[in-house]
């Protein structure tokens, strides 16, 4: 148990909103989720996850797959705008820029 890993309560909140029912797996996604944000955290190289985790290649399938579906952080901000009783998209975007010489 790494101080990344989820709690089980985020992890119900996830598999609630995030993932549908699917298939019977060889792989718990909750460890794949964990891997994912043992990396994040960390910074290690893929090929240098412990080996608690599944393996790097199969965590990068994942990573791809969930990360060109681009769903998963529209969903949670529109939660957690309908939580606020806001607009589910936003109604204001703000650019910075910055000239260098």
């Amino acid at each position: 148990m790494y101080p990344t890993d989820l709690t089980e309560t985020q992890w119900q909140y996830i598999e609630k909103v995030f993932l549908p029912q699917e298939r019977k797996r060889k792989h718990d996604l909750k460890e794949i989720w964990n891997a994912l944000f043992y990396l994040v955290r960390t910074g290690c190289q893929w090929r240098m996850l412990p080996g608690e985790y599944p393996q790097w290649e199969l965590v990068y399938y994942y990573f791809r797959k969930w990360s060109d579906m681009s769903l998963l952080l529209s969903n949670l901000r529109e939660s957690i705008r309908f939580k606020r009783k806001q607009n589910s998209g936003a109604s204001l975007g703000i650019m910075d820029s910055q000239s260098v010489k």
